[in-house]
């Protein structure tokens, strides 16, 4: 009879890949066709009505109701003729993902499809049921979804979505959206206030973003022998292939047909959404795989990568896989992690990350440049804390991502025009150009493009034109480090006005203001910057003497939310309270335990109930081998020794379960859930973790693989 194992692998045999089909072979033609977007809405509505939209969208104001009714009137029509029966508000709570609560548009008193200006801008969904950190009590349900007009209208799988924030009855931010949508107005008007020095033009700045993806796909009916996978996302236990990813073969190799069909399929959907998904390739493990987009805002960019992920998830099930987006569901292969492309782009067309030939327009980058330098370094830990998960634990400082230590990469090119400004900044500055010539900043147009090289053992780096957040897990709602980082380089632009203003009060003429300026901050902030490998012992040496912290597990990186320094920063810019602030904490450290527990559960269960029972039924076997070479007088010596190499290992891992179990009892006992999740921590946890994982080591060893409960994860990675 074949084994669960066989029958999965048998399956994954059997299987054919699934074409698809793209509506046209112009993805101009389809391109954001579920989308009601500018375009569908100057088409839909009245000229007044839409130049009303447009303004609020422009302007992040409120719209009126009786414009909120046009709209409605509009999009219920436009939706109905593609299909959709029900709309729905979709959201960002704290759990990390995506929620909505679907209605159809049937009116059954009046027999008709209804969808009024009031069920657009508002809904009422429970907020008793999703994680409030305390601020909503069960008795308490009240909470309100207001329609975010600056992120468009879409319809998915026949259901009108409806892009909103989500609040409090008392008005506090349950979500990632409505934070994310404020730091942009924050780091909006930190920005402006700099680019006034150069050109008055300039009156709006915005965030923007493009995040890479990486995520693994493994068979379905692979997946489903794995109660690990299933319940955790990763593989506990395991055995690395002996052709893993050593060979360097699988990056940027040919894609397996099947693979490649799955691809362009949710790139269609994706491409009807108006997601402008632009790249895919493998990536450097087995069985991993990366798609990235074209930049877009940064409100939209974060609803957008939320959505593929879903429709990432749905489509894969139509190719017989399923898609792993956990930051190491493998041990010994890369993990991955979703890097965040982030730039500023004003209302006159410039990058402000973008070094170009004029003198006058270098100054203003460099402004730029060394304000997120300096915020990177003030406020290394809030950084650290936005990225920090149970999951993407794992992956920090695995020699395939950025150590947990929060440093700034920017090259030798352009390290050395902030050296040379820093040091030679005091030397007589002459009116016009000459004055750069004299600060060595001629060297800047050099740096155009690509004369920046690329360090991945960096969480945070310079790449010609924008800054890569390489440490962002490859689970995470990207808005929760976005928001921490438009934040605090609002926040340190708004010191560099202060300090600029003050320098020029004094007399100084304005560019040498700014020049003083950002020497002191250069000056300030040089030990955040790093252009060595981040994996290296060394560094975490010398970042230890350039006091830079070293948070390797979550929970005590999370403490940064709670800190003062934290409060006052969201306080000043209106981004969030210290009620919100402490919510999250409490939010984050109960889904850091809750996920601890998961593994740990699963583990145990793995443990007691499919390794031991196979391991007691092998060792029958090699008892009945042991006694038929005694009946006939041979040596037997072997096989007792495996016997009682099992024996122990079995025992071994019956007691450090126990332990696991009696250790996680004890911590449930606590009533203050920061302690409990400090004894959750990294370190902790994976004590117990390695003490049962090397006695099931040693098992594998000794127990005839064909009768091995689950299937190795080295048999999930080569898909043909």
């Amino acid at each position: 009879m074949a084994t669960l194992r066989q029958l999965a692998l048998m399956k994954v045999q059997e299987r054919s890949y699934v074409t698809s089909e793209a509506p046209s072979l112009k993805i101009s033609d389809y391109f954001g066709s579920q989308v009601f977007g500018l375009k569908e809405m100057r088409e839909a509505l009245a000229p007044s009505v839409y130049q009303r939209v447009a303004g609020a969208i422009e302007k992040g104001a409120k719209i009126d109701m009786s414009t909120a009714e046009e709209v409605a009137t509009a999009v219920k029509s436009w939706a109905m003729a593609k299909g959709a029966t029900h709309y729905t508000h979709w959201f960002q709570p704290l759990t990390g993902s995506t929620a909505e609560k679907h209605d159809t548009f049937f009116d059954a008193l009046s027999g008709m499809e209804k969808f009024k200006g009031s069920a657009l801008v508002q809904q009422e969904p429970d907020a008793s049921s999703f994680p409030s950190g305390g601020i909503r009590t069960t008795f308490e349900a009240r909470g309100y979804t207001a329609w975010d007009p600056s992120s468009p209208i879409f319809i998915y799988d026949k259901t009108l979505c409806i892009p909103t924030i989500f609040v409090s009855y008392t008005g506090e931010a349950l979500d990632f959206k409505t934070p994310l949508i404020r730091s942009s107005d924050a780091i909006n008007h930190a920005a402006v206030d700099i680019c006034q020095y150069f050109d008055r033009n300039v009156k709006k700045v915005t965030p923007s973003l493009g995040v890479e993806q990486e995520y693994f796909l493994i068979d379905k009916a692979l997946y489903s022998t794995r109660p690990d996978i299933v319940m955790s996302g990763r593989s506990v236990f395991g055995h690395n292939p002996a052709r893993g990813q050593q060979l360097d073969d699988h990056y940027f190799g040919s894609i397996a047909q099947r693979v490649k069909e799955y691809m362009k399929d949710f790139e269609i959907e994706a491409w009807k959404l108006g997601i402008p998904v632009s790249t895919r390739h493998n990536e450097v493990a087995p069985g991993q795989y990366e798609v990235a987009p074209l930049f877009e805002e940064i409100n939209k960019a974060c609803d957008h990568n939320l959505l593929l992920m879903d429709l990432m998830e749905k489509v894969a099930d139509r190719h017989g896989f399923k898609v792993l987006f956990h930051e190491k569901p493998f041990a010994g292969l890369n993990g991955s992690g979703k890097h965040n492309n982030w730039s500023l782009i004003t209302d006159t067309g410039v990058n402000l990350f973008q070094p170009s030939n004029s003198a006058r327009e270098n100054l203003q980058f460099l402004c730029f440049l060394v304000g997120t330098i300096k915020a990177v370094y003030v406020y290394a830990d809030l950084l650290r804390a936005s990225i920090a998960s149970a999951s993407n634990d794992y992956r920090l400082g695995a020699n395939e991502a950025p150590p947990a230590i929060i440093s700034v990469f920017l090259g030798s090119t352009l390290s050395s025009v902030l050296d040379e400004l820093e040091h030679n900044g005091n030397v007589k500055i002459e009116k016009g150009d000459n004055m750069y010539m004299k600060l060595g900043l001629t060297k800047i147009p050099e740096i155009i493009l690509d004369n920046t090289d690329r360090n991945r053992t960096s969480p945070f780096a310079f790449t010609g034109n924008k800054f890569e957040f390489r440490a962002v897990g490859s689970s995470a709602n990207s808005a929760g480090p976005m928001t921490a980082l438009n934040v605090i380089v609002a926040d340190i632009l708004k010191e560099m006005k202060v300090d600029i203003d003050k320098e020029m009060e004094a007399g100084k003429e304005k560019k040498i203001a700014i020049v003083d300026v950002l020497r002191r901050y250069i000056k300030e902030s040089k030990d955040i910057r790093f252009e060595a490998d981040g994996y290296s012992d060394e560094w975490a040496e010398e970042a230890a003497r350039r006091g830079l912290s070293n948070l390797k597990s979550t929970p005590f990186a999370l403490d940064t939310l709670v800190t003062k320094k934290t409060a006052d920063l969201y306080k000043r810019h209106k981004v969030l309270n210290e009620k919100e602030l402490h919510a999250r904490h409490e939010i984050r450290l109960e889904n850091y335990i809750m996920r601890v527990q998961i593994e740990s559960r699963v583990m145990g269960d793995l443990a007691l109930n499919h390794i031991i029972p196979t391991a007691i039924q092998y060792q029958n076997k090699l008892i009945e081998n042991a006694n038929g070479l005694k009946g006939l007088g041979l040596d037997h010596r072997a096989a007792i020794e495996t016997i009682e190499q099992v024996s122990k290992h079995i025992e071994s891992l019956k007691l450090n379960v126990g332990q696991m179990i009696e250790a996680r009892k004890r911590i449930n006992k606590e009533e203050d859930i920061a302690k409990k999740a400090k004894l959750y921590s990294t370190d902790v946890k994976e004590a117990y973790f390695d003490k049962i994982r090397y006695a099931v080591d040693k098992l594998e060893l000794l127990v005839d693989n064909e009768s091995w409960p689950l299937v190795k994860y080295r048999e999930m990675l080569f898909i043909k």
